[in-house]
């Protein structure tokens, strides 16, 4: 495929990869029910060509490809089948699926399948060895999405998200509620902490309700500090949103955490959600942690 063949191709690109069990049949199939077109396994020596093709036929306008660690040795030339895209212009993203080492275990043993790379050795020795073999292609996605924590609807509902709506929005937000007793989220771009804020726990008549409740909310809300908090993460995503689409990147995961993730995150993603919305984001809530108490 010469420069001057590809660099017109009327087409976009997904290529999906990452971690095996992370979520990339579900999301494949996310992409398929969207109106892409999606290749599953392709080698990736064949996914310049394949491209090339069917922005030829005419018939073709969003293509989706899937590669990960069952090519073996031939997922090697992944890095130089992008770069080749790249260098002719097609417009090529790359979404990555990623989950904690815990959470694929489970997955892999509710299943019984082995690792693609386990050699016979112990399943974890198989996620390390794909986590090095994956570590350029995670560093350099447009998008991760931590399916840890996620259903098969959640993850659709974040592919939809990304890829389903109007294509001139420049930029997709997801707002993530999270609780810092559980951890950070892996896949947020941004972190905020909302801990500065009275908690409602310690609100008897607000103690067993949520964010979502219109008196946890407002009681939030209404705090001195809050109206300035949303104020400043809405600024700070409009100051960064020419630089990440100067960048190529379209999709930001914005966590706002508190100390169980139930009522102080939860009421202000709503809110800055309601902000972005207003500023032309599509955007996406989240919230990871509730209900987990």
């Amino acid at each position: 495929m010469t420069g001057d063949q590809a660099r017109d191709l009327p087409i976009d690109v997904v290529l999906v990869t990452g971690m095996s069990g992370a979520g990339r049949s579900t999301a494949a199939r996310a992409l398929e029910d969207l109106g892409w077109f999606v290749v599953d396994n392709l080698l990736p020596s064949l996914i310049p060509v394949t491209i090339h093709t069917a922005g030829e036929s005419g018939h073709i306008d969003r293509m989706a490809v899937v590669v990960d660690a069952r090519g073996g040795h031939f997922f090697d030339d992944t890095e130089q089948a992008l770069a080749d895209l790249r260098a002719n212009r097609v417009a090529v993203r790359v979404v990555f699926l990623e989950a904690s080492d815990e959470a694929l275990v489970r997955r892999f043993e509710s299943s019984r399948r082995p690792h693609p790379l386990q050699q016979g050795e112990r399943l974890v020795d198989g996620l390390r060895r794909e986590r090095i073999m994956l570590a350029t292609l995670r560093a350099d996605a447009d998008l991760v999405i931590d399916t840890s924590n996620l259903n098969v609807h959640d993850l659709r509902r974040k592919v939809d998200a990304a890829f389903g709506g109007d294509q001139q929005i420049p930029l997709r937000a997801t707002v993530l509620s999270f609780g810092f007793k559980y951890g950070l989220p892996v896949d947020a771009d941004i972190v905020l902490d909302a801990r500065f804020l009275p908690n409602p726990h310690w609100v008897e008549a607000l103690r067993e309700r949520t964010g979502l409740d219109p008196a946890v909310n407002d009681y939030v809300i209404e705090q001195p500090d809050a109206p300035g908090f949303l104020d400043q993460a809405s600024g700070l995503i409009d100051l960064m949103a020419a630089g990440y689409l100067r960048e190529g990147k379209r999709y930001v995961t914005i966590a706002i955490g508190c100390t169980g993730g139930k009522h102080r995150s939860v009421a202000m993603a709503e809110n800055l959600s309601v902000r972005l919305v207003r500023d032309g984001v599509e955007t996406l809530v989240v919230h990871r942690d509730l209900g987990r108490e």
